[in-house]
Protein backbone atom coordinates (compact mmCIF):
# COMPACT_ATOMS: atom_id res chain seq x y z
CA UNK A 1 0.00 0.00 0.00
CA UNK A 2 1.27 3.26 -0.79
CA UNK A 3 2.70 5.24 2.14
CA UNK A 4 2.05 9.26 3.12
CA UNK A 5 5.92 9.69 2.48
CA UNK A 6 5.92 8.51 -1.27
CA UNK A 7 5.46 11.75 -2.11
CA UNK A 8 6.12 10.97 -6.32
CA UNK A 9 2.40 9.43 -6.24
CA UNK A 10 0.96 13.11 -5.35
CA UNK A 11 2.97 14.94 -7.92
CA UNK A 12 0.38 15.00 -10.59
CA UNK A 13 -2.55 16.00 -7.74
CA UNK A 14 -1.28 19.17 -5.66
CA UNK A 15 -0.49 21.53 -8.29
CA UNK A 16 -0.32 25.27 -6.73
CA UNK A 17 0.64 28.52 -8.51
CA UNK A 18 1.44 31.92 -6.86
CA UNK A 19 -0.26 33.54 -9.92
CA UNK A 20 -3.58 31.79 -8.92
CA UNK A 21 -6.07 34.12 -8.09
CA UNK A 22 -7.04 32.23 -4.70
CA UNK A 23 -4.45 31.58 -2.09
CA UNK A 24 -2.32 28.74 -1.46
CA UNK A 25 -4.87 26.81 1.26
CA UNK A 26 -7.33 26.96 -0.81
CA UNK A 27 -5.61 26.17 -3.92
CA UNK A 28 -4.69 22.82 -1.40
CA UNK A 29 -8.23 22.21 -0.06
CA UNK A 30 -9.53 22.57 -4.02
CA UNK A 31 -6.68 20.06 -5.05
CA UNK A 32 -7.92 17.50 -2.48
CA UNK A 33 -11.35 17.49 -2.81
CA UNK A 34 -11.31 17.15 -6.67
CA UNK A 35 -8.90 14.31 -6.28
CA UNK A 36 -11.55 12.87 -3.50
CA UNK A 37 -14.75 13.30 -6.08
CA UNK A 38 -12.52 11.93 -8.94
CA UNK A 39 -12.28 8.56 -6.63
CA UNK A 40 -8.13 9.10 -7.12
CA UNK A 41 -7.69 8.66 -3.52
CA UNK A 42 -8.80 5.49 -1.72
CA UNK A 43 -10.12 5.14 1.50
CA UNK A 44 -6.32 3.06 2.56
CA UNK A 45 -4.26 5.22 1.23
CA UNK A 46 -2.78 8.10 3.71
CA UNK A 47 -2.35 11.27 2.72
CA UNK A 48 1.24 12.76 2.85
CA UNK A 49 1.84 14.62 6.38
CA UNK A 50 1.62 18.20 6.45
CA UNK A 51 5.55 18.67 6.63
CA UNK A 52 5.83 16.62 3.86
CA UNK A 53 3.73 18.21 1.45
CA UNK A 54 4.60 21.28 2.83
CA UNK A 55 8.23 20.94 1.86
CA UNK A 56 6.60 19.58 -1.33
CA UNK A 57 4.97 22.61 -2.27
CA UNK A 58 6.97 25.22 -0.74
CA UNK A 59 4.60 26.42 1.50
CA UNK A 60 4.62 26.95 5.19
CA UNK A 61 3.73 24.00 7.36
CA UNK A 62 1.04 25.99 9.08
CA UNK A 63 -1.11 26.41 5.78
CA UNK A 64 -1.26 22.60 4.92
CA UNK A 65 -2.04 22.38 8.63
CA UNK A 66 -4.82 24.61 8.26
CA UNK A 67 -6.03 23.25 4.55
CA UNK A 68 -6.44 19.78 6.23
CA UNK A 69 -8.17 21.23 9.12
CA UNK A 70 -11.12 22.49 7.46
CA UNK A 71 -11.10 19.44 5.28
CA UNK A 72 -11.67 17.40 8.04
CA UNK A 73 -14.42 19.97 9.26
CA UNK A 74 -16.60 19.58 5.97
CA UNK A 75 -16.37 15.99 5.96
CA UNK A 76 -13.98 15.34 3.59
CA UNK A 77 -10.84 13.96 5.70
CA UNK A 78 -10.73 12.16 8.87
CA UNK A 79 -7.72 12.41 11.26
CA UNK A 80 -7.02 8.94 12.72
CA UNK A 81 -4.36 9.24 15.64
CA UNK A 82 -0.40 8.49 14.46
CA UNK A 83 -1.96 7.20 11.63
CA UNK A 84 -2.51 10.57 9.36
CA UNK A 85 -4.78 11.75 7.34
CA UNK A 86 -7.26 10.20 5.42
CA UNK A 87 -10.23 10.01 3.10
CA UNK A 88 -13.48 9.66 4.94
CA UNK A 89 -15.44 6.99 3.41
CA UNK A 90 -18.54 8.08 3.66
CA UNK A 91 -17.61 10.47 0.89
CA UNK A 92 -16.45 7.48 -1.09
CA UNK A 93 -19.94 6.19 -0.84
CA UNK A 94 -21.72 8.92 -2.18
CA UNK A 95 -21.98 8.10 -6.74
CA UNK A 96 -19.15 10.12 -8.22
CA UNK A 97 -19.50 13.20 -9.63
CA UNK A 98 -19.03 13.78 -13.86
CA UNK A 99 -15.56 14.15 -14.59
CA UNK A 100 -14.71 17.46 -15.38
CA UNK A 101 -11.90 18.21 -17.86
CA UNK A 102 -9.23 20.71 -17.08
CA UNK A 103 -8.86 23.84 -19.62
CA UNK A 104 -5.36 21.87 -21.19
CA UNK A 105 -7.83 18.48 -22.26
CA UNK A 106 -10.80 20.03 -23.37
CA UNK A 107 -9.57 19.05 -27.13
CA UNK A 108 -8.53 15.06 -26.87
CA UNK A 109 -6.86 12.74 -28.98
CA UNK A 110 -8.49 11.52 -31.43
CA UNK A 111 -7.67 7.99 -30.69
CA UNK A 112 -9.96 6.68 -33.43
CA UNK A 113 -8.23 8.93 -36.64
CA UNK A 114 -5.02 7.06 -34.87
CA UNK A 115 -5.29 3.65 -34.51
CA UNK A 116 -3.95 1.09 -37.52
CA UNK A 117 -6.77 -1.78 -36.92
CA UNK A 118 -10.09 -1.12 -36.05
CA UNK A 119 -10.76 -3.70 -32.95
CA UNK A 120 -13.87 -1.96 -32.10
CA UNK A 121 -15.70 -1.77 -35.22
CA UNK A 122 -15.73 -5.86 -34.87
CA UNK A 123 -19.05 -7.36 -34.02
CA UNK A 124 -19.16 -7.14 -29.75
CA UNK A 125 -19.11 -10.34 -27.94
CA UNK A 126 -22.13 -11.38 -26.50
CA UNK A 127 -22.57 -9.99 -23.83
CA UNK A 128 -23.74 -12.01 -20.41
CA UNK A 129 -22.30 -9.96 -17.46
CA UNK A 130 -24.81 -11.08 -14.98
CA UNK A 131 -25.77 -14.78 -15.82
CA UNK A 132 -25.24 -16.40 -12.87
CA UNK A 133 -27.67 -14.68 -11.83
CA UNK A 134 -30.64 -15.82 -13.65
CA UNK A 135 -32.95 -18.14 -13.37
CA UNK A 136 -32.50 -19.92 -16.41
CA UNK A 137 -28.92 -19.42 -17.91
CA UNK A 138 -29.06 -20.66 -21.78
CA UNK A 139 -25.44 -19.54 -21.78
CA UNK A 140 -22.59 -21.15 -24.17
CA UNK A 141 -18.91 -20.87 -22.58
CA UNK A 142 -19.61 -20.75 -18.75
CA UNK A 143 -19.43 -23.32 -15.93
CA UNK A 144 -21.41 -24.71 -13.23
CA UNK A 145 -20.30 -23.97 -10.49
CA UNK A 146 -22.17 -27.10 -8.38
CA UNK A 147 -19.82 -29.19 -11.20
CA UNK A 148 -16.77 -27.26 -11.18
CA UNK A 149 -13.68 -29.78 -9.27
CA UNK A 150 -12.94 -27.09 -6.01
CA UNK A 151 -11.30 -29.63 -3.91
CA UNK A 152 -9.38 -31.19 -6.77
CA UNK A 153 -8.32 -27.38 -7.96
CA UNK A 154 -7.50 -26.57 -4.82
CA UNK A 155 -5.53 -29.38 -4.00
CA UNK A 156 -3.34 -28.81 -7.35
CA UNK A 157 -2.55 -24.98 -6.71
CA UNK A 158 -1.46 -25.88 -3.34
CA UNK A 159 0.70 -28.12 -4.38
CA UNK A 160 2.31 -25.73 -7.19
CA UNK A 161 2.69 -23.44 -3.99
CA UNK A 162 4.95 -25.67 -2.52
CA UNK A 163 9.13 -24.70 -2.08
CA UNK A 164 10.43 -26.50 -4.65
CA UNK A 165 7.13 -26.05 -6.95
CA UNK A 166 7.50 -22.10 -6.85
CA UNK A 167 11.33 -22.47 -7.96
CA UNK A 168 10.14 -24.74 -10.89
CA UNK A 169 8.11 -21.88 -12.27
CA UNK A 170 8.88 -18.69 -10.76
CA UNK A 171 12.01 -17.79 -12.75
CA UNK A 172 11.45 -15.82 -16.30
CA UNK A 173 10.58 -18.79 -18.96
CA UNK A 174 10.91 -16.24 -21.97
CA UNK A 175 9.83 -18.24 -24.74
CA UNK A 176 9.12 -21.93 -23.24
CA UNK A 177 6.30 -23.08 -21.39
CA UNK A 178 6.08 -25.36 -18.17
CA UNK A 179 7.62 -29.11 -19.35
CA UNK A 180 5.23 -30.68 -17.28
CA UNK A 181 2.05 -29.18 -18.56
CA UNK A 182 3.43 -29.73 -22.62
CA UNK A 183 4.18 -33.62 -21.41
CA UNK A 184 0.79 -33.56 -20.09
CA UNK A 185 -0.89 -32.30 -22.98
CA UNK A 186 0.97 -34.48 -25.02
CA UNK A 187 0.16 -37.71 -23.24
CA UNK A 188 -3.60 -36.98 -22.05
CA UNK A 189 -5.50 -34.69 -24.12
CA UNK A 190 -4.08 -34.93 -27.53
CA UNK A 191 -4.29 -38.77 -27.95
CA UNK A 192 -8.17 -38.47 -27.14
CA UNK A 193 -8.69 -36.66 -30.36
CA UNK A 194 -5.94 -39.40 -31.99
CA UNK A 195 -3.21 -36.78 -32.28
CA UNK A 196 0.28 -37.52 -31.62
CA UNK A 197 3.19 -34.56 -31.42
CA UNK A 198 6.45 -34.33 -29.97
CA UNK A 199 7.18 -31.74 -27.38
CA UNK A 200 8.35 -29.42 -30.25
CA UNK A 201 5.41 -29.28 -31.73
CA UNK A 202 3.58 -28.08 -29.02
CA UNK A 203 2.94 -24.70 -27.24
CA UNK A 204 0.58 -22.43 -24.45
CA UNK A 205 -1.63 -20.12 -25.10
CA UNK A 206 -4.11 -18.04 -23.26
CA UNK A 207 -7.33 -19.84 -24.44
CA UNK A 208 -8.26 -19.98 -28.23
CA UNK A 209 -8.75 -17.12 -29.09
CA UNK A 210 -4.93 -16.12 -28.07
CA UNK A 211 -4.27 -19.06 -30.73
CA UNK A 212 -6.19 -17.60 -33.35
CA UNK A 213 -4.49 -14.38 -32.70
CA UNK A 214 -1.03 -15.47 -33.03
CA UNK A 215 -1.88 -17.44 -36.19
CA UNK A 216 -3.30 -14.57 -37.54
CA UNK A 217 -0.17 -12.32 -36.93
CA UNK A 218 2.22 -14.69 -38.09
CA UNK A 219 0.57 -16.30 -41.39
CA UNK A 220 -1.94 -13.70 -42.50
CA UNK A 221 -1.54 -10.13 -44.09
CA UNK A 222 -3.48 -7.77 -45.89
CA UNK A 223 -5.65 -9.74 -48.65
CA UNK A 224 -4.94 -13.21 -47.57
CA UNK A 225 -7.91 -14.97 -48.32
CA UNK A 226 -9.45 -16.91 -45.43
CA UNK A 227 -12.60 -19.46 -46.48
CA UNK A 228 -14.62 -19.56 -43.18
CA UNK A 229 -17.93 -21.81 -42.65
CA UNK A 230 -21.06 -19.90 -42.54
CA UNK A 231 -22.28 -19.66 -39.67
CA UNK A 232 -19.11 -19.80 -38.06
CA UNK A 233 -17.40 -18.86 -34.69
CA UNK A 234 -17.30 -14.63 -35.01
CA UNK A 235 -14.47 -13.08 -33.19
CA UNK A 236 -12.04 -15.99 -35.74
CA UNK A 237 -13.86 -14.40 -38.62
CA UNK A 238 -12.75 -11.01 -36.78
CA UNK A 239 -9.74 -12.07 -35.90
CA UNK A 240 -8.62 -12.58 -39.34
CA UNK A 241 -10.42 -9.61 -40.48
CA UNK A 242 -8.15 -7.28 -38.40
CA UNK A 243 -5.15 -8.93 -39.63
CA UNK A 244 -6.37 -7.49 -43.00
CA UNK A 245 -7.89 -11.05 -44.61
CA UNK A 246 -10.79 -11.45 -46.84
CA UNK A 247 -13.57 -13.68 -45.60
CA UNK A 248 -14.73 -15.85 -47.73
CA UNK A 249 -17.93 -17.70 -46.81
CA UNK A 250 -18.64 -21.02 -47.50
CA UNK A 251 -22.13 -22.79 -46.55
CA UNK A 252 -22.61 -25.77 -44.05
CA UNK A 253 -24.98 -28.41 -44.19
CA UNK A 254 -25.49 -31.61 -41.95
CA UNK A 255 -22.27 -32.53 -42.88
CA UNK A 256 -20.40 -29.95 -41.87
CA UNK A 257 -18.47 -27.13 -44.28
CA UNK A 258 -19.66 -27.82 -47.75
CA UNK A 259 -15.88 -29.00 -48.58
CA UNK A 260 -17.17 -28.54 -52.58
CA UNK A 261 -18.02 -25.34 -52.09
CA UNK A 262 -14.38 -23.98 -50.62
CA UNK A 263 -12.74 -21.88 -53.16
CA UNK A 264 -9.71 -22.91 -54.74
CA UNK A 265 -7.72 -19.50 -54.20
CA UNK A 266 -8.19 -19.48 -50.75
CA UNK A 267 -5.19 -19.86 -48.73
CA UNK A 268 -6.27 -20.94 -45.50
CA UNK A 269 -9.24 -23.04 -44.46
CA UNK A 270 -10.95 -22.34 -40.87
CA UNK A 271 -13.01 -25.08 -39.44
CA UNK A 272 -14.27 -26.31 -36.79
CA UNK A 273 -14.89 -30.04 -37.65
CA UNK A 274 -15.77 -31.88 -34.25
CA UNK A 275 -18.68 -29.63 -33.20
CA UNK A 276 -19.71 -27.34 -35.93
CA UNK A 277 -19.85 -23.76 -34.49
CA UNK A 278 -22.70 -23.22 -33.54
CA UNK A 279 -24.93 -26.06 -34.92
CA UNK A 280 -22.44 -28.45 -33.04
CA UNK A 281 -22.77 -30.92 -36.32
CA UNK A 282 -19.46 -33.00 -37.15
CA UNK A 283 -17.79 -33.09 -40.49
CA UNK A 284 -18.78 -36.14 -42.19
CA UNK A 285 -15.37 -38.50 -42.72
CA UNK A 286 -16.48 -38.06 -46.68
CA UNK A 287 -15.85 -34.47 -45.98
CA UNK A 288 -13.25 -34.60 -44.04
CA UNK A 289 -11.09 -36.50 -46.67
CA UNK A 290 -11.84 -34.53 -49.05
CA UNK A 291 -10.94 -31.31 -47.65
CA UNK A 292 -7.88 -32.39 -46.71
CA UNK A 293 -7.33 -33.48 -50.65
CA UNK A 294 -8.31 -29.84 -51.45
CA UNK A 295 -5.95 -28.84 -49.05
CA UNK A 296 -2.52 -30.54 -50.33
CA UNK A 297 -4.31 -29.94 -54.31
CA UNK A 298 -4.84 -26.06 -53.52
CA UNK A 299 -1.50 -25.78 -51.21
CA UNK A 300 -3.96 -24.38 -48.59
CA UNK A 301 -3.18 -24.15 -44.47
CA UNK A 302 -6.26 -25.44 -42.38
CA UNK A 303 -6.78 -24.12 -38.95
CA UNK A 304 -8.62 -26.79 -37.51
CA UNK A 305 -10.33 -25.77 -33.83
CA UNK A 306 -11.28 -28.39 -31.29
CA UNK A 307 -14.68 -26.45 -30.90
CA UNK A 308 -16.52 -28.19 -28.01
CA UNK A 309 -14.02 -31.42 -28.50
CA UNK A 310 -12.88 -32.04 -25.07
CA UNK A 311 -15.83 -34.23 -23.71
CA UNK A 312 -16.77 -38.05 -24.46
CA UNK A 313 -18.83 -38.42 -27.98
CA UNK A 314 -20.17 -41.69 -27.85
CA UNK A 315 -18.79 -41.99 -31.45
CA UNK A 316 -16.31 -39.53 -31.84
CA UNK A 317 -14.06 -38.45 -34.90
CA UNK A 318 -10.52 -38.18 -35.39
CA UNK A 319 -9.41 -34.53 -35.84
CA UNK A 320 -7.88 -33.73 -39.00
CA UNK A 321 -4.73 -33.33 -37.64
CA UNK A 322 -4.35 -37.21 -36.71
CA UNK A 323 -4.95 -37.32 -40.45
CA UNK A 324 -2.51 -35.30 -42.18
CA UNK A 325 0.08 -35.89 -43.38
CA UNK A 326 1.58 -33.03 -45.12
CA UNK A 327 2.09 -30.85 -42.01
CA UNK A 328 -0.61 -28.09 -43.47
CA UNK A 329 -3.00 -29.13 -40.29
CA UNK A 330 -2.65 -26.62 -37.45
CA UNK A 331 -4.68 -27.78 -34.54
CA UNK A 332 -6.38 -25.34 -31.99
CA UNK A 333 -7.01 -26.67 -28.72
CA UNK A 334 -8.56 -25.16 -25.34
CA UNK A 335 -9.70 -26.40 -21.60
CA UNK A 336 -12.34 -23.77 -21.08
CA UNK A 337 -15.30 -26.22 -21.94
CA UNK A 338 -14.20 -28.84 -19.24
CA UNK A 339 -11.94 -27.18 -16.18
CA UNK A 340 -12.91 -23.24 -16.46
CA UNK A 341 -13.34 -20.75 -19.25
CA UNK A 342 -11.47 -17.96 -16.82
CA UNK A 343 -8.20 -20.01 -16.83
CA UNK A 344 -7.78 -18.80 -20.25
CA UNK A 345 -5.56 -22.21 -21.11
CA UNK A 346 -4.96 -22.98 -24.40
CA UNK A 347 -2.58 -24.64 -27.28
CA UNK A 348 -1.71 -24.85 -30.63
CA UNK A 349 -0.09 -28.58 -32.29
CA UNK A 350 1.87 -27.80 -35.56
CA UNK A 351 4.69 -28.45 -36.85
CA UNK A 352 8.08 -27.77 -34.93
CA UNK A 353 9.15 -25.19 -37.44
CA UNK A 354 5.77 -23.39 -37.01
CA UNK A 355 5.56 -23.79 -33.43
CA UNK A 356 9.08 -22.50 -32.94
CA UNK A 357 8.40 -19.09 -35.25
CA UNK A 358 4.88 -18.79 -32.96
CA UNK A 359 7.56 -19.10 -29.71
CA UNK A 360 9.54 -16.26 -31.41
CA UNK A 361 6.26 -14.07 -31.52
CA UNK A 362 4.59 -14.96 -28.51
CA UNK A 363 8.05 -13.61 -26.15
CA UNK A 364 7.36 -10.50 -28.15
CA UNK A 365 3.65 -10.34 -27.00
CA UNK A 366 3.57 -11.86 -23.61
CA UNK A 367 6.77 -14.32 -23.09
CA UNK A 368 4.74 -17.29 -21.77
CA UNK A 369 1.32 -17.82 -20.02
CA UNK A 370 1.41 -17.94 -16.38
CA UNK A 371 3.70 -20.61 -15.32
CA UNK A 372 2.20 -20.70 -11.68
CA UNK A 373 -0.93 -21.70 -13.96
CA UNK A 374 0.56 -23.74 -16.18
CA UNK A 375 2.18 -25.87 -13.53
CA UNK A 376 -1.20 -26.47 -11.73
CA UNK A 377 -2.85 -27.65 -14.46
CA UNK A 378 -0.11 -29.80 -15.31
CA UNK A 379 -0.59 -31.37 -12.01
CA UNK A 380 -4.48 -31.39 -12.00
CA UNK A 381 -3.83 -33.58 -15.20
CA UNK A 382 -0.92 -35.62 -14.11
CA UNK A 383 -3.08 -36.05 -11.06
CA UNK A 384 -5.98 -37.64 -13.38
CA UNK A 385 -8.49 -35.04 -12.06
CA UNK A 386 -9.35 -34.29 -15.42
CA UNK A 387 -10.27 -37.27 -16.84
CA UNK A 388 -12.18 -37.83 -13.77
CA UNK A 389 -14.13 -34.31 -14.42
CA UNK A 390 -14.10 -35.18 -18.25
CA UNK A 391 -16.47 -38.57 -17.31
CA UNK A 392 -18.38 -36.05 -15.43
CA UNK A 393 -18.91 -33.15 -17.38
CA UNK A 394 -19.61 -35.46 -20.71
CA UNK A 395 -22.52 -37.63 -18.33
CA UNK A 396 -24.07 -34.25 -17.12
CA UNK A 397 -24.02 -32.23 -20.85
CA UNK A 398 -25.56 -35.74 -22.31
CA UNK A 399 -28.63 -35.98 -19.50
CA UNK A 400 -29.10 -32.31 -19.94
CA UNK A 401 -29.01 -32.17 -23.81
CA UNK A 402 -31.76 -34.94 -23.86
CA UNK A 403 -34.09 -32.83 -21.06
CA UNK A 404 -33.55 -30.04 -23.60
CA UNK A 405 -34.24 -31.64 -26.89
CA UNK A 406 -37.29 -32.79 -24.77
CA UNK A 407 -38.70 -29.76 -23.92
CA UNK A 408 -38.03 -28.16 -27.02
CA UNK A 409 -40.10 -30.73 -28.78
CA UNK A 410 -42.76 -30.47 -26.01
CA UNK A 411 -43.27 -26.57 -25.71
CA UNK A 412 -41.29 -25.09 -29.39
CA UNK A 413 -42.51 -27.78 -31.32
CA UNK A 414 -41.69 -25.43 -34.22
CA UNK A 415 -38.61 -24.59 -33.51
CA UNK A 416 -36.26 -26.96 -35.50
CA UNK A 417 -33.08 -28.16 -33.27
CA UNK A 418 -29.87 -29.65 -34.93
CA UNK A 419 -29.17 -32.64 -32.24
CA UNK A 420 -25.68 -34.20 -32.34
CA UNK A 421 -24.14 -36.30 -29.85
CA UNK A 422 -21.60 -34.56 -27.49
CA UNK A 423 -21.08 -30.36 -27.43
CA UNK A 424 -22.25 -28.05 -25.02
CA UNK A 425 -24.98 -26.26 -26.68
CA UNK A 426 -27.93 -26.76 -28.96
CA UNK A 427 -28.60 -24.63 -32.18
CA UNK A 428 -32.53 -23.77 -33.00
CA UNK A 429 -34.02 -22.61 -35.81
CA UNK A 430 -37.39 -20.88 -36.03
CA UNK A 431 -40.45 -20.16 -37.94
CA UNK A 432 -40.05 -17.54 -41.04
CA UNK A 433 -40.74 -14.28 -39.63
CA UNK A 434 -38.88 -14.53 -35.74
CA UNK A 435 -36.48 -12.38 -34.69
CA UNK A 436 -34.65 -14.14 -31.99
CA UNK A 437 -33.15 -10.63 -31.09
CA UNK A 438 -36.45 -9.80 -29.95
CA UNK A 439 -37.42 -13.09 -27.98
CA UNK A 440 -34.31 -12.84 -26.25
CA UNK A 441 -35.16 -8.98 -25.03
CA UNK A 442 -38.24 -10.44 -23.94
CA UNK A 443 -36.90 -13.95 -22.42
CA UNK A 444 -34.31 -11.58 -20.31
CA UNK A 445 -37.43 -9.96 -18.63
CA UNK A 446 -38.50 -13.52 -17.45
CA UNK A 447 -34.93 -14.50 -16.18
CA UNK A 448 -34.26 -16.63 -19.45
CA UNK A 449 -30.69 -15.79 -21.14
CA UNK A 450 -30.34 -16.74 -25.13
CA UNK A 451 -28.00 -16.29 -27.41
CA UNK A 452 -29.50 -15.07 -30.95
CA UNK A 453 -27.97 -16.24 -33.79
CA UNK A 454 -27.39 -13.69 -36.06
CA UNK A 455 -23.95 -12.94 -34.78
CA UNK A 456 -22.90 -16.10 -36.39
CA UNK A 457 -23.86 -15.05 -40.03
CA UNK A 458 -21.12 -13.07 -42.19
CA UNK A 459 -24.18 -11.00 -43.69
CA UNK A 460 -26.39 -11.87 -41.07
CA UNK A 461 -30.12 -11.73 -41.65
CA UNK A 462 -31.86 -8.86 -40.12
CA UNK A 463 -34.00 -10.31 -38.09
CA UNK A 464 -32.57 -13.68 -37.64
CA UNK A 465 -34.83 -16.86 -36.44
CA UNK A 466 -31.48 -18.51 -35.45
CA UNK A 467 -30.59 -18.83 -31.71
CA UNK A 468 -28.36 -21.05 -29.55
CA UNK A 469 -28.95 -22.36 -26.41
CA UNK A 470 -26.01 -23.21 -24.29
CA UNK A 471 -26.59 -26.31 -21.56
CA UNK A 472 -23.00 -25.93 -19.75
CA UNK A 473 -23.99 -23.89 -17.05
CA UNK A 474 -27.87 -24.25 -16.56
CA UNK A 475 -28.77 -27.14 -14.17
CA UNK A 476 -30.39 -30.15 -15.10
CA UNK A 477 -34.06 -29.07 -12.97
CA UNK A 478 -34.19 -25.80 -14.62
CA UNK A 479 -34.11 -26.67 -18.03
CA UNK A 480 -37.94 -27.84 -18.52
CA UNK A 481 -39.16 -24.60 -16.35
CA UNK A 482 -36.77 -22.46 -18.86
CA UNK A 483 -38.04 -24.04 -22.13
CA UNK A 484 -41.57 -22.76 -20.20
CA UNK A 485 -40.71 -19.90 -19.99
CA UNK A 486 -38.85 -19.11 -23.03
CA UNK A 487 -42.16 -20.37 -24.90
CA UNK A 488 -44.55 -17.98 -23.12
CA UNK A 489 -42.09 -15.12 -23.96
CA UNK A 490 -42.04 -16.22 -27.62
CA UNK A 491 -46.22 -15.89 -27.27
CA UNK A 492 -46.88 -19.47 -26.90
CA UNK A 493 -49.27 -20.86 -24.01
CA UNK A 494 -47.34 -24.06 -23.22
CA UNK A 495 -49.14 -27.11 -22.74
CA UNK A 496 -50.02 -28.84 -19.50
CA UNK A 497 -46.97 -30.69 -17.92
Amino acid sequence: MPQRNDTAIWSGLFRISAESGQTLQAQIRQAIVAAILDRQIAASMPLPSCRILAEKLGVARGTVVLAFQQLVDQGFLVARERRGHFVNPDVLATPAKPHQKAPDQQNEIDWKARRQIAASDMPPPAKHDNWIKSSYPFVYGQFDPALFPTAEWRECNRMALAVLEIRNWASDMVDRDDPLLIEQIQARLLPRRGIFANPDEIIVTLGAQNALYMLASLLMAKGSKVAMEDPGYPDARSIFRLAGADIQAVPVDQQGIVTSSIPSDSGFVFVTPSHHCPTMVPLSAERRQDLLARANRNNQIIIEDGYDSQLLDEAPQQALKSLDRSGRVIYVGSMSKTLAPGLRLGYIVASAGLIAELRALRRFMLRHPPANNQRAVALFLSLGHHEALVRRLSAAFDERRKRLVHAISAFLPEWRSTDSAGGTSLWLEGPRGTDSRGLAEAAASRSVIIEPGDRFFDRSEKPSRFMRLGISSISLQHIEPGIRELATAAGRRPAAA
